[in-house]
């Protein structure tokens, strides 16, 4: 079921070890078969040196039951599945642990366009969403953080906004799941940039 997706998926996980977006086995990435209305997912916990298409998990993008696969979906499914909902033009989503791009996360705060480098790559600032409250913490935390990202974009078309911060992570979405990778790592490069200038 979904093999081209599953060989999709599993080769932009590895990419983000490749491009040094990920230690390990933290982040993830996924796509999405709109048509079947299935997910495809990086199983939790297992390393990235052993990962192999074989291992990706496919979920039902309306209950997040999983159909197909014998490991765990990583705990950020509920997460994606909020996102994969409400932008219907989603086709992937890319979740790092950069070190500049979190750092930048971990203080809540937006990246400007402060040079062309930015610029070529992204329309406008890297967002940043709020901070969550105790009670969504305490609640469902991976479905409140997608409803905490779908509040950021109420207004906005998140495809023009690549990449965008989350508290302790940088999460980006595109239209499959190989693109988030590149501009993901630029992303991480842009934050380094910024720390940079902020510094400076």
């Amino acid at each position: 079921m979904l093999e081209e997706l599953k060989a999709q998926v599993c080769k932009a996980n590895l990419d983000l070890v490749k491009e040094g977006l990920v230690i390990q086995t933290f982040g993830n990435v996924s796509g999405i078969d709109r048509a079947s209305g299935r997910v495809v997912i990086k199983p939790s916990g297992v390393g990235y040196d052993m990962m192999k298409p074989e291992h990706m998990v496919v979920v039902a993008l309306d209950s997040g039951k999983v159909v197909e696969g014998d490991l765990r979906p990583s705990s950020d499914t509920p997460t994606h599945l909020v996102l994969y909902r409400a932008f219907k033009r989603l086709g992937g989503i890319v979740h790092t642990h950069s070190l500049f791009a979190t750092a930048w996360a971990q203080a809540k705060r937006e990246i400007s366009a402060l040079g062309t480098t930015h610029a070529d790559y992204f329309h406008g600032r890297c967002l940043a969403r709020r901070a969550m409250t105790p009670k969504e913490i305490k609640s469902d935390y991976e479905v409140e953080t997608g409803n905490v990202i779908v509040e950021r974009f109420r207004k906005l078309d998140p495809l023009a906004f690549p990449a965008r911060w989350w508290q302790a992570t940088g999460r980006l979405r595109g239209a499959e799941p190989g693109e988030g990778c590149g501009k993901r790592g630029r992303a991480g490069i842009l934050a380094r940039l910024a720390s940079g200038d902020v510094a400076a």
